[in-house]
């Protein structure tokens, strides 16, 4: 899988990583980054992850967003760091065996993204 394809990320498929498995480019992140609006990268103790935030007007919705991305999570066998707090969401996408981004990572945050859109379109 790589970040040229047509194909929309939110509609890629996770792929089986295991250590050893080549991050993205810096360049292949930057591109990536740029179809996520929201997200961003940091780099906590030398590992990059993705983090998105979402707004929520209770907990209760930012609750059932938090049940979603689980779902979807669990789906892909790929699980994020998810902190829930009232009205408010942090989602982070890295890949623990390769301590750092994978395309899986941008596939999920995309997907996440949608679970956002679909959730705030209900409220």
């Amino acid at each position: 899988m790589t970040a040229s394809s047509s194909e929309p990320l939110h509609q890629k498929t996770c792929q089986a990583c295991q250590a050893g498995a080549p991050q993205v480019t810096d360049q292949e992140a930057e591109t990536l980054l740029n179809t996520l609006p929201g997200w961003s990268i940091i780099d906590t103790s030398g590992t990059k992850q993705l983090i998105g935030v979402f707004k929520f007007k209770n907990f209760v919705a930012a609750l059932d967003f938090t049940n979603k991305v689980g779902e979807e999570a669990e789906k892909e066998n790929h699980h994020p760091e998810i902190r829930t707090e009232w009205g408010k969401t942090t989602v982070l996408w890295w890949t623990h065996k390769i301590h750092g981004l994978h395309m899986n990572d941008f596939v999920m945050a995309a997907r996440t993204s949608q679970i956002y859109q679909r959730s705030t379109t209900k409220e």
